[in-house]
């Protein structure tokens, strides 16, 4: 009984020890930093001077703050718009591909391409696309009598414009995960299905969705995380001088803009606390009502 005890003693030491180096870099870049965060939101700290505590100043200070209240409606809207989209579109393209058509792995090397291409890439070509006046969007919509409208600097297009790189971006990467998990369906549930006379729109809400919900699952959140988070395309697309920034600008751009350019790194770390917040909220959510929609077995 003793030597059983001693072995199980040195198996979980040697899980741990094989676990530590990953627990350690989780302190060191994801924990620590989170304190820090939340102990300089209580405190004014500007410049390279030392933090002064004043308790909940900078979150009594947001919430009476209007460009922060609209870098929530922006954050929000766009991740409520480009999540559904995004997912629904990166769904629709892995049925697609994982039917028998012709080239799909040319087709799935193309979509996966703006995964591998870097987010800068990514907005400084999309940035002339949209150029109002050299970009080839406008240009198109022209040749067909249509005034395209100035896609970047215009405050009525320029979340829209954000949303739809942002959907385009996020197809890729989606696509391969729910491709991956429509691979692990067994075929004998459609071939069951077609013997009972299923066509092809029942067999998709009947088995394809139930069956790959928990990847859906996992899709919805990360997409959902990630747009919360949006920050690079605004960065490189928008830029800091531009007059459409206030309709796009972002909690983390905020974020960026206080602790980085203001040099505000208490009311920067007190944006930061309540996006940490808001994405917590999100997926406490999904997490409680995935019963509803999410199938294991």
């Amino acid at each position: 009984m003793s030597k059983l005890s001693n072995n199980k003693v040195a198996d979980y030491a040697w899980g741990y020890f094989m676990i530590a180096p990953t627990i350690i870099g989780l302190i060191i870049l994801n924990v620590w930093p989170l304190i820090q965060t939340a102990y300089l939101s209580l405190c004014k700290f500007t410049g390279f001077d030392q933090p002064k505590f004043i308790g909940l100043g900078n979150f009594i200070k947001l919430f009476h703050d209007k460009e922060v209240i609209q870098a929530v409606y922006n954050t929000l809207a766009y991740t409520v718009i480009a999540v559904p989209i995004g997912v629904l579109l990166s769904l629709i393209i892995a049925v697609l591909l994982n039917s028998n058509i012709k080239g799909k792995t040319v087709y799935r090397t193309l979509y996966f391409l703006p995964v591998v291409s870097t987010p800068a890439a990514v907005a400084m070509v999309w940035k002339w696309l949209m150029n109002y006046d050299y970009g080839l969007i406008n240009y198109v919509l022209s040749k067909i009598g249509i005034h395209g409208p100035n896609w970047i600097s215009d405050p009525h297009f320029v979340l829209a414009s954000l949303i739809i790189v942002g959907i385009w971006s996020s197809l890729g990467y989606n696509m391969v995960i729910l491709l991956a998990g429509l691979q692990e369906i067994p075929t004998t549930y459609y071939e069951a299905a077609s013997i009972d006379g299923a066509g092809a729109v029942k067999k998709f809400f009947s088995i394809t969705i139930p069956m790959v919900s928990p990847t859906l699952f996992f899709v919805v959140i990360t997409t959902m995380i990630s747009s919360l988070q949006v920050f690079d395309l605004i960065f490189m697309m928008i830029g800091t001088s531009n007059p459409a920034l206030p309709n796009v600008q972002s909690l983390v751009f905020l974020f960026y803009k206080y602790s980085f350019m203001i040099y505000n790194k208490g009311y920067g770390s007190a944006i930061a606390i309540l996006l940490f917040i808001i994405i917590m909220i999100f997926t406490l959510i999904q997490l409680k009502y995935q019963k509803k929609w999410v199938h294991y077995e």
